[in-house]
């Protein structure tokens, strides 16, 4: 009977603990949250607007739209860039603004890519010292339509020859070389299309002011003059001939030398 009332007795007190411990653990708050305020993040390095485009621009073809706001890092930054803070009208001023280059997606904008305010596209490309000589072509005579604008050819001149001795024939030669194609006829750049043909009626050449003159000479000396397309590797070939016998000399610049029935003879001298 003893035996029996311990063990009631020791089953009450376990209740009365585990009671205990379950009303101790309800009784006690919970944890205060804690609010930090730190304010509005920051970015870890600054940061600076720049002008980029956002749409690939062609050489020639105007900015319109196809330009926007990207922030940059700030120490990375060339002087070059335009910034909103610097010019904050810039979306304006720079949308009919034209590329003298070829300019890409996500490249910033810059100032020595666009044509000058007030200048022609064609001058504005020019490297100094050099002109823009226009002079016609065909397909037969321009390697069967293959040559684009800033390919390099040589000017081969086809002409009669009526010397006595050696009867009537022709005479051909190569009057200027390495000569870079600016334009076929009003096209600047390949077909963006991927069109690897352009048959034109004119091809406006770069050429030196010795080089302007003898294909102008050329071009009412001869029968025919062919452009013949140079491969990239030789566009790399330095102070080739050319026929300055078609001009005169130091000492006469401007004179030329006119072929008639065989004989040369000069006109036309400047001092």
């Amino acid at each position: 009977m003893a035996a029996s009332r311990l063990m009631i007795l020791g089953v009450a007190v376990a209740a009365a603990g585990g009671a205990g411990y379950v009303a101790k653990n309800m009784s006690v708050p919970p944890p205060v949250e804690v609010v930090v305020e730190t304010g509005p993040q920051q970015p870890q390095i600054a940061l600076t607007d720049v002008l980029v485009l956002t749409a690939d621009v062609p050489m020639g073809g105007v900015v319109e739209s196809n330009i926007g706001w990207q922030q940059w890092p700030t120490d990375g930054l060339n002087p070059n860039f335009i910034t909103r803070s610097d010019e904050p009208e810039a979306l304006e001023k720079f949308k009919n603004s034209v590329a003298r280059l070829g300019m890409f997606s996500g490249e910033p904008l810059r100032k020595s890519k666009l044509v000058g305010e007030g200048q022609s596209f064609m001058s504005s490309v020019l490297p100094a010292g050099k002109l823009a000589v226009a002079t016609a072509i065909s397909a037969d005579t321009s390697a069967g339509g293959f040559i684009l604008p800033n390919d390099y050819v040589d000017v081969i001149m086809t002409r009669r020859s009526d010397a006595v001795k050696s009867g009537s024939g022709f005479v051909t030669e190569t009057i200027l070389k390495n000569i870079r194609v600016l334009a076929i006829d009003q096209t600047i750049q390949e077909d963006e299309e991927g069109k690897k043909v352009k048959v034109g009626e004119t091809a406006t050449l770069e050429l030196t002011q010795q080089q302007a003159e003898i294909i102008t000479v050329a071009q009412q000396m001869a029968d025919r003059l062919t452009l013949a397309l140079r491969s990239v590797v030789d566009t790399q070939e330095k102070n080739l001939a050319e026929a300055d016998y078609l001009v005169s000399g130091s000492g006469k610049r401007g004179t030329v030398r006119l072929i008639k029935s065989g004989e040369i003879s000069e006109s036309g001298a400047r001092k």
